[in-house]
């Protein structure tokens, strides 16, 4: 009988150990209106479920319009966790933006409530096309079986590249102003609010990664500049706290400046790329940004490679 007693005891102890640290995202005002939900800056992890970045909502007569879904089942519970601690209305609609999997794969829990998940149909056609690369990176942060991530998509797409959608009264425009981190991410701007969802084309506090035959730096570049183009006084990014412009122009705008400058410049001085990744390695002026030990290299790696093809 004490066994068990210890055993049930014990049981419960590491059951509130866990609870204790389980992971939360962190929900901030952004305004009236309008709130981000901040994911973990850090990787993926079995606790965030790939919540690894930021998304965000917006309170309307009708409802709540969520943007963003989530990674998993299970992400996607802690974005509506996060929503119902601000306000009792429903989530009425899901937009995606984003292609790479934590900002739409958690679609099948909002589907399975009849919840409309909307988007641009080139932000859909990029998801289907990166949707395996998506699910191993995923199911290697998170554990468990590329092929057990339920997938879906959204239940409504909207050809060409803009969409204005007016719902409870908040008039919001889904656009795509070129590529970034993934190709066929979106934006979504709120034009009285001057409010912009960037999605992966800004990492706030966190260094970017150039990702291998995905990410285009040049394009990359082009497309921050029309976003700020936009002239955003609150911006919402796809990692890290909700900002204003001048904040996403030094963490993300600079930066992709940087890399495309200066390893242009390596390349027409011929230097070798051995030699290019090991010199500007060695500037630190980025070094503020989270992960940048383990990505600065890798970033300036493969703006060689891009750059040296052209």
């Amino acid at each position: 009988m004490m066994h068990k007693f210890l055993s049930t005891f014990l049981g419960l102890l590491l059951f509130a150990a866990h609870a204790a640290h389980a992971f939360e995202p962190t929900t901030k005002q952004v305004t009236d209106n309008v709130y981000a939900i901040v994911g973990e800056i850090d990787q993926r992890n079995p606790e965030n479920q790939g919540l690894n970045n930021t998304t965000g909502f917006i309170i309307t007569a009708d409802g709540v319009v969520l943007v963003g879904a989530g990674a998993t089942a299970d992400s996607a519970k802690m974005l509506e966790a996060a929503v119902k601690k601000v306000t009792d209305k429903p989530i009425k609609q899901v937009i995606n933006i984003g292609v790479q999997d934590h900002h739409w794969m958690g679609n099948s829990y909002f589907l399975a409530q009849k919840i409309p998940v909307v988007a641009l149909a080139r932000t859909v056609e990029s998801q289907k096309q990166q949707e395996m690369g998506n699910r191993m990176r995923l199911s290697a942060g998170i554990g468990g079986k590329p092929e057990d991530l339920k997938v879906e998509y959204a239940s409504e797409t909207f050809p060409g590249d803009e969409k204005t959608l007016t719902i409870g009264g908040v008039e919001m425009v889904l656009r795509y102003l070129g590529d970034g981190h993934f190709p066929g991410d979106a934006v979504l701007w709120l034009p009285k609010e001057k409010l912009v969802f960037t999605g992966d084309i800004v990492f706030n506090d966190r260094m970017l990664g150039v990702l291998p035959d995905i990410s285009k730096v040049k394009a990359w570049q082009a497309t921050f500049k029309k976003m700020a183009e936009l002239k955003p006084e609150h911006l919402i990014p796809g990692h890290g706290n909700p900002s204003d412009l001048a904040t996403a122009q030094k963490n993300t705008g600079d930066y992709l400046d940087w890399l495309v400058t200066e390893v242009g410049k390596s390349l027409e001085e011929m230097e070798d790329l051995g030699d290019a990744v090991k010199r500007l390695s060695a500037d630190k002026r980025f070094d503020f940004l989270q992960l940048s030990k383990d990505l600065h290299g890798r970033n300036i790696h493969q703006t060689y490679l891009q750059l040296e093809a052209e």
